[in-house]
């Protein structure tokens, strides 16, 4: 399946929300200076020339740093009060770096379910918040690469629906990709492997004790891979097609990955994983805080494969 099947790339997540909100925020400070009568501004003390008072007002909702809003409307002073550390979030979260959450064991050994992570935002170029669209092509991925992106959910199914996933860069556009008894073939090389030894797993990763831990010999990108022990996963013989990328969890036998679902357009590509900065099960809104401290842990920090 390629892009001309995939649902929007857009969906409801904390950038969108951002976005949202500091729109919302500036359309309610803009109109309470320019036509409620907010703005004192008096034009013989300003020095400042009319595009630098703009630009501080975009990124302050102020005129000068003097400027208060303590005989304004709640509303007024809430939207004026958090719209530049949320601009701030958003811009770095738009631009620089995202973080990330391991929602499952496809990605194990390299990934442990709870893992957070960090993800590049500039490695392939410079991206529009929100939409994803390119404003400057820096580079493309490589193989090896550990990729977030958001699913194409070709079968316009609700489950992941605007859900974005993170897998391994294994084809690229044109690679002649054949994964056959969970042995690797790229453009007619056989991808080497060695033996490490057997897994032992923890946590949520448990039911892996007992896999094969192997070191796939991808390019310049060597990882670590998880093979069940008697059942081989899910076997292709496929062309990548041109503008999108075939991916595989390093688990593989349970990963949910191109084997199964298609290829990865190249527009929904978000960043590149490239830091561990913590780890645990800190759960969802009513989960045990106590339980949620206990797993927390900074020991896994580092930088990935």
């Amino acid at each position: 399946m390629t892009i001309e099947n995939a649902s929007s790339f857009f969906a409801w997540d904390v950038s969108s929300y951002l976005a949202v909100f500091l729109i919302l925020a500036f359309v309610i400070v803009f109109t309470d200076h320019f036509f409620m009568g907010g703005a004192e501004v008096n034009a013989r003390s300003e020095k400042k020339n009319l595009l630098s008072k703009w630009l501080y007002f975009v990124c302050f909702l102020r005129l000068n740093k003097s400027e208060k809003y303590a005989h304004r409307s709640m509303v007024v002073q809430l939207a004026a009060e958090f719209y530049p550390v949320l601009l701030l979030v958003f811009l770095l979260r738009g631009f620089i770096a995202e973080p990330f959450r391991i929602p499952s064991n496809s990605m194990m050994p390299t990934f442990l379910t709870y893992d957070f992570l960090l993800v590049d935002k500039i490695s392939y170029g410079i991206h529009l918040p929100v939409l994803n669209t390119e404003l400057v092509d820096i580079g493309d991925p490589q193989r090896g690469d550990v990729v977030v992106f958001r699913y194409p959910n070709y079968e316009q199914g609700k489950v992941h629906k605007g859900a974005d996933f993170i897998k391994r860069v294994i084809g690229l556009p044109g690679d002649r990709i054949e994964y056959i008894k969970d042995r690797l073939t790229v453009n007619g090389r056989v991808i080497e492997r060695q033996k490490i030894g057997t897994y032992t797993g923890f946590e949520e990763g448990i039911e892996m004790t007992g896999h094969g831990r192997y070191r796939e010999l991808l390019d310049n990108n060597p990882h670590d891979i998880l093979l069940h022990p008697n059942v081989s996963s899910h076997s292709v013989r496929l062309v990548v097609p041109e503008g999108h990328y075939f991916v595989m969890g390093d688990n593989r036998k349970h990963s949910s990955d191109s084997r199964f679902w298609g290829f990865v357009p190249e527009e929904y590509i978000i960043g590149r994983a490239f830091y561990i900065w913590a780890h645990g099960d800190i759960g969802g809104l009513f989960s045990n805080p106590i339980k949620a401290l206990k797993t927390f842990t900074f020991s896994r920090n580092g930088i990935i494969d």
